[in-house]
Formats: structure tokens, C-alpha cells, sequence
């Protein structure tokens, strides 16, 4: 006879990250408890022994997200810090695109706070006004996780190329000229130009609002 099989023993931790991997594989609507119960081997009701509920698994799962983001640190420049963490935010954001629609349902977690905490500590070293402060990180989180957004919405492929649509695009074309003739020609004069790639657009924002803060700093 085979030896048994030594099941894993289920954590927080382990039941966190196997949420993860499902909402990864199939949308955080495919995420439940039964499912993961047995994604980790065990019955459902088993689960509340390690997790208080599916609110807690949510909120541990946001926690692992933000773990994974560049955090900035005191005496790094501040510029190129910002630049990681809104480039690493981004592709996190889009290997878990599910994070993007959900909120933590209780208070944010130890990573979260350890990254916030991080990155205001870079930017008042790098000489920036409290004030300052709460202005870059609204402007920078909220064109992050909007682009972020707007990307998981659209059909393009791994690099941002929206070449997925070209054919819907090209047989709208004669429509869009009559009844939205600026759709049109932005069709023919940008989209469906070789080498044009939605993703690009991202860097152009980011500078611009680095652009912004640091003559908003200046200013202050």
C-alpha cells in the first residue's frame, strides 16, 4: 500500500493566497468559500476556524496585493521612487485586476499600512509639506488605479496593443466617419497606425503629473 498522503495544514496565510490564485483564474466572482475549501482540501465550514469570514479573506487578499507593490523608501529620490511604484502598481494591478473593484471591508491590513506609511516617510524626506503630500498621493493612486482600470477593460493583448479590436474598428469605420467623423479619423490617424499601443499613453500621464507635483512643490 502507498503511504497516506500528509495533507497540508490550513493557515490564514495559505487560504489567503489559494483565494488569490482563484480570483486570478477566474474573477473575483468565481471566489467562495465552498470552492475554496476545496481548492484547500477541507469542508467549508472547516474554513472559520482559520478565517473569521469571506469579508476577512477579502481583506487579506488586498492586504497581499499591496505586499507586492514597489514601496518607496526614506533617501530615495524621490521622482524615480514615485515612477517605480506607479509602474509596479500598475502590473500588479494587472496580473490581479480583480483587486481593482473590490475595498477592504474592515481596516486596511499590516502591508497596506507598512506601504502607505513607507511612501509618505520618501516624500517628507524628500522635502514635501504634509499638504503636498496628501496632493501627490491622490493625484498618483487615482490616475494609477484608473489607467490600471481602463486597461482591464479593453481588449487588448499583453503588450497594450489594441490590435485584438482592429477588425471591429475598421468595419465601423465608414459609420464612424459619417455619424462621429472625430472617432473616425482618430481611428484611422492614431489607433490603426503600426506601433501604436494603448499601454504607451501610460507613461505620457505619469510624467506629466510628476511634472505637476514637483512644480507644485516648487511653488509651495
Amino acid at each position: 500500500m502507498p503511504p497516506a498522503q500528509v495533507r497540508r495544514p490550513v493557515t490564514r496565510e495559505r487560504a489567503i493566497r489559494a483565494a488569490v490564485a482563484l480570483a486570478d483564474a477566474g474573477g473575483i466572482q468565481s471566489l467562495s468559500m465552498r470552492k475554496l475549501a476545496a481548492e484547500l482540501g477541507v469542508e467549508a465550514m472547516s474554513l472559520y476556524y482559520h478565517v473569521k469570514s469571506k469579508e476577512d479573506i477579502l481583506d487579506g487578499m488586498l492586504d497581499l496585493v499591496h505586499s507586492e507593490f514597489s514601496t518607496p523608501r526614506a533617501g530615495e529620490e524621490w521622482r524615480t521612487a514615485m515612477r517605480a511604484r506607479a509602474e509596479s502598481t500598475r502590473e500588479v494591478l494587472a496580473r490581479h485586476p480583480w483587486a481593482i473593484s473590490i475595498k477592504a471591508r474592515t481596516s486596511p491590513g499590516p502591508a497596506t499600512l507598512s506601504h502607505l506609511d513607507s511612501t509618505i516617510g520618501c516624500l517628507i524626506a524628500a522635502g514635501f509639506m504634509m499638504p503636498m503630500v496628501g496632493h501627490a498621493l491622490s493625484v498618483l493612486d487615482s490616475y494609477v488605479q484608473g489607467f490600471a482600470q481602463q486597461e482591464a477593460s479593453l481588449p487588448l493583448d499583453s503588450s497594450g496593443d489594441i490590435s485584438a479590436a482592429t477588425e471591429d474598428i475598421i468595419a465601423q469605420q465608414e459609420s464612424m466617419a459619417d455619424s462621429f467623423p472625430h472617432l473616425g479619423e482618430m481611428a484611422t490617424s492614431l489607433i490603426l497606425q503600426p506601433g501604436y499601443a494603448y499601454a504607451n499613453e501610460f507613461e505620457f500621464g505619469l510624467e506629466l503629473i510628476l511634472d505637476g507635483i514637483d512644480l507644485a512643490r516648487s511653488s509651495d
